[in-house]
């Protein structure tokens, strides 16, 4: 019993310190970003002539942040704070966990390419769609007043090194989010260690039809961290997973950790957050289905 709560603690304090240092150094870069890059330049990268186009980018971005699904919320505020488009942004929300190059490699290591070229066509397709939909839905309404507030400078903030300044937005962020990440990882903590490996594949192995079903939603209180991927995989894999599940096991933990649900729900109102989860799921169920589908 100590062993395990002694185990429950390390991890839990292993990933608060991890996702605190990474909250705050990605928030002061995306400050620090944003006294050099103006909002309207941000705007033009993300509000093209074509709108299609400005989803591409949305998602090609994602596509380039290799941080866990926790780590995009700071650069998602920096984007709505810029008065970037939305649609695009929700794509960027979406395509970042699940795109990165860290998971794309993962991916190629233990599933082989044509498999993680599927995945990828197929995330960016509804990372698309998924920011269309969004948009067209009126979601922009859900969003709450939480922003870098590096709007208003006073006279004695123009002698102070950008860096100060960058630092000081990154605490304004982090700092009322403080307790949603607490509560977070706590949970996931919690849940990661109490599911048994084994009632995984018990529940949600073979290639039954339902199995896709319930390994997205498994995956959700999971938290499957990017590298945790790869030894999870491999052994649900080798005790007979279908790679179907596994893609959505993957989907549902990296695309919609409790963690990120908890912190999203500072900066959306609980239709998004609830639209945000559910899109999740059938982003995991529909591409684990294609991909059965196909292999």
């Amino acid at each position: 019993m100590m062993g395990t709560f002694s185990s429950f603690l390390n991890t839990f304090f292993i990933l608060f310190l991890e996702l605190t240092a990474l909250f705050i150094l990605i928030s002061f870069l995306v400050s620090w970003l944003q006294q050099k890059v103006t909002e309207d330049r941000v705007k033009r990268i993300l509000n093209r002539p074509n709108k299609w186009s400005g989803y591409l980018y949305g998602v090609g971005l994602g596509s380039l942040t290799p941080f866990c699904s926790c780590s995009t919320i700071p650069i998602l505020a920096g984007l709505l704070s810029s008065k970037a488009p939305f649609g695009p942004s929700m794509s960027f929300l979406i395509a970042s966990p699940l795109l990165n190059p860290v998971i794309i490699i993962m991916m190629l290591t233990l599933l082989g390419w044509e498999l993680t070229l599927y995945y990828a066509i197929l995330i960016i397709i509804f990372s698309i769609l998924i920011g269309v939909v969004w948009n067209a839905l009126g979601f922009e309404q859900s969003v709450k007043q939480v922003r870098i507030k590096k709007g208003d400078r006073s006279s004695e903030d123009q002698n102070v090194p950008k860096w100060k300044l960058a630092l000081q937005d990154a605490w304004t962020l982090f700092y009322p989010l403080f307790p949603y990440l607490i509560i977070g990882v706590f949970i996931g903590v919690l849940v990661y260690d109490v599911i048994p490996q084994e009632l995984i594949v018990q529940y949600a192995g073979g290639d039954n039809p339902w199995t896709i079903p319930i390994a997205s939603v498994i995956g959700i209180p999971m938290y499957i961290r990017v590298e945790t991927l790869l030894p999870i995989a491999g052994a649900l894999v080798s005790q007979g997973m279908d790679l179907g599940a596994v893609i959505a096991l993957l989907i549902g933990g990296a695309g919609a950790s409790i963690p990120e649900v908890i912190l999203l729900s500072k900066l959306f109102k609980r239709k998004l957050v609830v639209a945000f989860v559910v899109s999740i799921l059938i982003v995991a169920i529909g591409t684990g289905f294609i991909v059965q589908i196909i292999l």
